[in-house]
């Protein structure tokens, strides 16, 4: 028998027992996956600063010593919940913030209940962000403000800072925000007028129910589910990766219901009459016109966005009325983008860079 031949050998002999090995932590950590909980997610200190209906106004507790002048609002997406941005210490979009000595506030949602089913993008544009940055600016003492959003959070944010041109939004940052809605293929497929029937879903059901929204987003990849519980059988050994996948699917799973009228406002004037991307769209009677935003602007949009495609996203820029804009691609999907690895290397360093010397 040469060297080589028992080079293999060795080598066959090494992959066996590593497989034996995960073979039997696969058993061991499939029980402890099911007999115990995932990772405490949204844990960095945060006081209430107002709550009324669905709407949650959090500040959270600075992190560093100095503090630039001008605090953020962030603005969540409607359909999810907040702690994205707040995973876990070491995994935290908002801890990175407060470490690097922003002041920082967050518009989150809650479920809506029944009585909420009137509620409509007036209450949200006109109502809800509007008497946040009031409060940001009363507990801050400051005037002017920062505001981020994310996804439909961004598109509020746009709606807002379109009709409250004057002020006092200061700086406007989107994450993964379209305003093209007909280049949403998939959703404009799903919410094809000539087949749903909003008016009917709504007046019958009240709120949009979560688990119509959760199966949306999952038909636009209907294997992604299996193909992830099979990843995570196959990595359930790695702490690391478990704890990852724990986190996420969390959130991806934790869906919030929509009011109905809200919805039906959703589909019928951005879904079907692209409203927004044709500058007619109305709030409350008042134009948003998005070329009325003159503040910096910066859209960071993901390269393998499957909910937000980039042609969806790509004429925001080109749209608002700012001389100081900027758009930028970075490599991950529509969560990658802004939370995980991928973001701590990638978006949350290039945000703090743009941010700094507008937030003085």
């Amino acid at each position: 028998m040469n060297a080589a031949t028992t080079l293999d050998l060795v080598s066959i002999s090494e992959r066996v027992q590593t497989e034996m090995q995960r073979a039997i932590q696969r058993s061991i950590k499939g029980v402890e996956y099911f007999s115990t909980l995932g990772p405490a997610l949204g844990s960095t200190p945060k006081d209430v600063l107002h709550k009324r209906g669905t709407m949650n106004l959090y500040h959270y507790r600075p992190l560093s010593d100095e503090i630039y002048r001008v605090p953020i609002l962030i603005v969540m997406a409607t359909t999810n919940r907040g702690y994205v941005l707040d995973m876990v210490p070491g995994q935290s979009f908002i801890e990175f913030l407060l470490k690097r000595g922003y002041d920082v506030y967050m518009l989150d949602w809650t479920a809506p209940g029944p009585e909420e089913k009137s509620l409509d993008m007036e209450n949200y544009v006109l109502d809800f962000i509007p008497d946040s940055v009031r409060r940001v600016q009363a507990d801050s003492g400051i005037e002017d403000v920062t505001v981020i959003g994310y996804c439909f959070g961004g598109v509020l944010s746009l709606l807002y800072g379109s009709i409250f041109h004057d002020g006092p939004m200061k700086n406007l940052i989107c994450f993964t925000t379209p305003i093209d809605f007909h280049q949403m293929t998939l959703f404009s497929n799903f919410s094809d007028r000539r087949y749903f029937d909003v008016d009917r879903l709504i007046d019958s059901v009240g709120n949009m129910p979560p688990e119509l929204i959760l199966q949306s987003f999952e038909m636009l990849r209907p294997a992604s589910r299996a193909a992830g519980q099979i990843q995570l059988w196959e990595n359930i050994w790695n702490d690391e990766f478990v704890k990852s996948y724990r986190m996420f699917d969390r959130w991806a799973t934790d869906i919030l219901p929509l009011p109905g009228e809200y919805f039906r406002t959703i589909t019928k004037d951005l879904m079907w009459d692209n409203k927004l991307y044709n500058n007619t769209m109305t709030v409350g009677g008042r134009p948003t016109q998005l070329d009325k935003i003159k503040v910096p602007i910066l859209h960071a949009v993901a390269e393998h966005d499957h909910i937000v495609p980039y042609d969806a996203a790509r004429h925001l820029i080109a749209t608002v009325g700012s001389t100081d804009k900027e758009e930028v691609m970075l490599k991950g999907g529509h969560v990658s983008l802004i939370a995980g690895p991928n973001a701590i290397r990638r978006l949350w360093p290039k945000l703090d860079a743009w941010l700094s010397g507008r937030s003085i």
